[in-house]
């Protein structure tokens, strides 16, 4: 049998194993933290330069977009002569094309905003339908389809928001576009309804072509679009849902969105009746 000198060896033996295992695991942990840390800082710097670049090139689009509308608007007025009807189509056709370039970097502008913590969130007192108003006013220039009808439900029960108006309505107009983009007849629908406690949701809804049921989890992320045939023919960023997710989150509230293929869409934004202006965002 072994003496006790013996057992007492080959216990101190293996604690001292012990200890330089657990050493050497925690050289490791301190290692893995430092490289956490390090990738950390360098996905930081990717998004700041990221961040940077997209707020440099959609300030340096602006000005050439902004000439050729300039100029697409004083023909389209007959400052320099008539136009011939052809003309004027091919004119307005260029308007259109310069007007949806410059939603899509002022898109940009925002999400680089969003990520560089720079957009700021100014809420007030206002009546909802005021907001429908606006919102009617502002497409029915560009409603030209004779057999889809663009409309407005009076919010029932719901009279005044407080949050910022002018964020709301660029979520409301980011799905309005889309809704009139893919909907070659039938109705398009906005609606606002009370949404549990102290909340409300916005609706718009559509008879369009409809989304897959296995796209509906990432339209919201950035530059995503639906693969379909008439995606393709349809000019666009996929940064409008995207950016409408961003903003609906500093508004307090989320996004939905609800399709059958073949059947329409709708989709949704959720925000407070009145936004907690003590929650940091």
């Amino acid at each position: 049998m072994p003496d006790g000198g013996d057992e007492a060896e080959a216990l101190r033996q293996e604690v001292q194993a012990l200890r330089a295992e657990v050493e050497e695991t925690n050289r490791g942990v301190v290692a893995l933290y430092a490289e956490l840390d390090q990738q950390a800082e360098q996905l930081r710097q990717a998004t700041q330069l990221k961040s940077r670049f997209l707020s440099y090139m959609s300030h340096e689009f602006r000005t050439p977009i902004g000439a050729a509308l300039s100029i697409t608007r004083l023909l389209l007025d007959r400052v320099d002569g008539p136009l011939t009807s052809e003309q004027e189509r091919q004119v307005k056709f260029i308007e259109s094309t310069c007007q949806e370039f410059s939603n899509m970097v002022d898109d940009l502008l925002d999400l680089a905003k969003i990520e560089a913590g720079r957009l700021d969130i100014s809420p007030a007192w206002f009546e909802m339908m005021d907001l429908f108003v606006a919102l009617r006013g502002m497409f029915k220039p560009i409603l030209a389809n004779a057999e889809l009808n663009l409309v407005f439900e009076e919010p029932h029960g719901l009279t005044r928001l407080y949050t910022d108006d002018r964020k709301l309505s660029q979520i409301l107009r980011n799905f309005i576009s889309n809704a009139l983009k893919f909907t070659p007849q039938g109705e398009v629908r906005v609606a606002a309804r009370a949404e549990g406690e102290g909340m409300v949701r916005f609706s718009v809804s559509d008879t369009g072509i409809g989304i897959a049921h296995e796209h509906l989890a990432h339209l919201f992320n950035d530059f995503s679009q639906v693969d379909s045939p008439i995606q393709k023919r349809l000019r666009g960023t996929g940064l409008g849902l995207a950016l409408s997710r961003q903003l609906a989150t500093l508004l307090g509230g989320y996004v939905e969105a609800q399709s059958e293929l073949g059947r329409g869409s709708i989709f949704s934004v959720v925000v407070p009746i009145e936004l907690d202006t003590s929650v940091p965002r």
